[in-house]
């Protein structure tokens, strides 16, 4: 906070205000003398502050009601760094996660998937989220077909068909600490060509797993992505993200786009994707640790696209 001249912070329930230890709320105020909880957090901050860092996810209405005369700046600037590297008891909460989303797609492969519609899947996959101990569900996609070759598509009533690739990825928070997993599922049988693709997209994620390593430059994990499904044809393709920080946020640093080195502690979504237009796509996504032996999956490596016999 000195060293970004910050005379306090005000959070709301998000995850800067988890990581900081915040409880009931709604608010928590952190000086440098203080840390409390308030539901007026305007008299929490010291008279005379000068710059007031606010939670990123403070609401409009929150930001009005702050009648403080100082300069109100992203608390993000302070807290961001410090969640960069995990603790070891994050480390295994995130794992924790992992497990849980993956136990979520496991069950998901004893589904009947087919002839029912994308939004029926969709919905039976909601319910073994809550089952799973899910506080919050983030995303979830169900995609068949030529569906699947369309990144932000929403789960509607397309008919789940023999011969469609299946998208398929759940992402949400158990116990505060964020995961999402990204599979891929035929239906009997692969369509044309899907295969030589989804191998393409497995070897782009061991080459981009083999860059998250202490010292590495994060913008490699982008880099060693793109040469190899640029190597391969698919190259126009290719998705424009390759993966982001996840913790007590699902969309936290680092980010490949930006400059920062990775370190050990730090845990990253990896989530190359190749998606070709009215034909299919495919996205596979896995935790990842960055530890001081090198990158480690937290949870089970991806392999071929699991059929799906029903």
């Amino acid at each position: 906070m000195r060293a970004a001249g910050v005379d306090a912070l005000v959070l709301r329930s998000s995850p800067d205000f988890r990581f900081l230890g915040g409880g009931e709320g709604p608010f928590l105020v952190v000086t440098e003398q203080d840390v409390a909880e308030s539901a007026d957090p305007a008299r929490a901050v010291p008279g005379g502050a000068r710059r007031v860092g606010v939670d990123p996810e403070m609401r409009v209405r929150e930001l009005f009601g702050l009648t403080i005369e100082a300069e109100l700046v992203p608390a993000s600037n302070v807290l961001w760094p410090l969640r960069l590297r995990k603790e070891p008891h994050e480390l295994e909460a995130v794992r924790r996660a992992v497990a849980a989303a993956e136990g979520v797609l496991e069950q998901a492969r004893e589904l009947a998937w087919f002839g029912a519609t994308e939004r029926a899947m969709a919905g039976r996959l909601r319910v073994l989220m809550a089952e799973s101990g899910c506080e919050e569900l983030l995303s979830l996609r169900v995609a068949a077909g030529e569906h699947s070759a369309l990144p932000a598509h929403v789960p509607g009533e397309r008919v789940i068909n023999p011969g469609d690739a299946l998208a398929v990825s759940v992402c949400g928070r158990w116990g505060g600490y964020c995961a999402e997993v990204a599979r891929v599922f035929v239906v009997a049988e692969p369509p044309e060509d899907f295969e030589a693709m989804y191998s393409v997209v497995l070897a782009a994620h061991r080459a981009g797993l083999a860059a998250v390593r202490p010292g590495g430059a994060v913008r490699q994990v982008a880099g060693a992505v793109a040469e190899v499904i640029d190597g391969s044809g698919y190259g126009h393709f290719a998705a424009a993200h390759v993966g982001r920080g996840v913790g007590l946020g699902h969309d936290e640093g680092p980010w490949p786009g930006e400059d920062g080195v990775f370190a050990p502690g730090m845990t990253f979504c990896l989530e190359p994707a190749i998606y070709v237009p009215d034909l299919f796509g495919a996205r596979v996504a896995d935790v990842v640790a960055c530890t001081p032996d090198g990158p480690v999956p937290l949870g089970t490596y991806p392999g071929e696209p699991h059929v799906l016999e029903r």
